[in-house]
């Protein structure tokens, strides 16, 4: 069979559903390659992550076409044989590393957030690291609240034991950091880590206290999130800036200039709200 795939999304962060259905394709002996509009295909995968990304607008020569992702809802799954697989890199030679999910689901419910919904409320354990890593200088976890999932100090240590630099592109929940995994991630090897502070009802002054006092790093590699336009107000947006960072904190109006007792870089992140958002 001829396989094409269309990463809706563009090719800024490597798809991963798209990376295993590559891979399963090309064990089964199939050809499998970016579509190009005048070629035809026995089948062409879509994928989409968000749902503000507009569609894929041209005509496809195909036989049959599957969307799925996010960005088309939250029902469509891919089978265990392609999901369990480890991910075609190649299909992103600009883009270096290991990319996948150790845990799924997060207990939190975010009213702004999908993963409850779509993965679970129990975050748990779905791989070991070898099944997406195999030697890559980097990382990229994508786990949605990796501390949440009751293996979670053996998954930090398998990540400690790849001696690789480890991005958790979701940061890790503060709440959940306590004396015994804060020392296995004091001994991974982290170029930032970030943490959230989205809720102005939750009080987590003296959590970010004691991660500062504990990682003892830098400016630049201890940030924490601020949610912004999605149920709360101004002067609660601000608080959580002002009691939870010192530096630079970036908006999408520019750089705003915040001082604190304490030393975590902050960033506002600013939610868009869509009409088709799930």
């Amino acid at each position: 069979m001829k396989i094409g795939l269309i990463d809706v999304d563009g090719h800024n962060f490597p798809n991963l559903p798209l990376m295993k259905i590559s891979a399963y394709h090309k064990r089964i002996g199939d050809t499998v390659e970016w579509v190009n509009l005048f070629e035809h295909y026995d089948k062409v995968y879509m994928s989409k992550v968000f749902t503000c990304t507009p569609d894929f607008e041209y005509c496809v020569n195909a036989d049959e076409i599957q969307r799925g992702g996010t960005g088309y809802g939250l029902d469509n799954k891919l089978p265990a044989e392609i999901e369990n697989i480890y991910p075609d890199y190649g299909l992103y030679p600009e883009h270096k590393g290991a990319y996948g999910f150790l845990t799924r689901g997060c207990p939190r419910n975010c009213g702004f957030c999908i993963v409850s919904k779509k993965e679970g409320l129990c975050s748990r354990k779905v791989a070991d690291l070898d099944q997406f890593w195999n030697g890559q200088k980097v990382i990229k976890l994508l786990d949605p609240n990796l501390l949440a999932c009751k293996e979670h100090m053996d998954l930090l240590q398998q990540l400690i034991d790849s001696k690789a630099k480890i991005d958790v592109t979701q940061g890790f929940d503060v709440r959940l950091v306590n004396h015994k995994n804060i020392e296995l991630i004091k001994r991974m090897k982290i170029d930032c880590i970030h943490f959230a502070w989205d809720n102005p009802k939750n009080d987590l002054r003296d959590k970010f206290r004691y991660v500062q006092a504990e990682l003892n790093l830098p400016i630049r590699k201890l940030k924490a999130y601020v949610l912004t336009n999605f149920n709360t107000t101004i002067e609660e947006d601000l608080y959580r800036a002002y009691m939870s960072l010192v530096a630079d904190v970036r908006t999408s109006m520019g750089i705003v200039r915040i001082s604190s007792k304490m030393i975590i870089a902050g960033y506002l992140m600013h939610l868009q709200s869509y009409g088709t958002a799930p």
